[in-house]
């Protein structure tokens, strides 16, 4: 149902969320709305080793997550504050390049 269409708004999260059943697999965006973090998030999770994808997909192709893992972790505390902690870090740390590259233009 939800497999081949991308999670684009508030109604399409609503509509995944209150599913009876979840597919086996999830999208990166469908495991972010699961997990409760932006889809942009998803990458730095899987690049931590904190997020594990189905398989070994290339770099640059699509990732599916098993929907019983991203269940387990969204009820999993500890491993939300991992999370959030490495999120919190990557994104302070992106933040911190990109005024350090402006910086030294100017």
């Amino acid at each position: 149902m939800f497999a081949a269409k991308k999670i684009s708004n508030s109604a399409d999260a609503l509509a995944l969320l209150n599913c009876a059943r979840l597919p086996g697999r999830l999208t990166s965006g469908e495991a972010a709305v699961v997990l409760g973090f932006a889809e942009h998030d998803i990458a730095p999770l899987i690049a931590a080793k904190i997020l594990e994808p189905l398989g070994r997909p290339a770099p640059n192709a699509p990732k599916y997550f098993a929907a019983n893992d991203v269940l387990q972790r969204a009820n999993d505390r500890d491993w939300l504050a991992k999370a959030t902690k490495t999120l919190s870090h990557h994104w302070r740390s992106k933040n911190e390049r990109k005024t350090h590259n402006n910086l030294r233009i100017v």
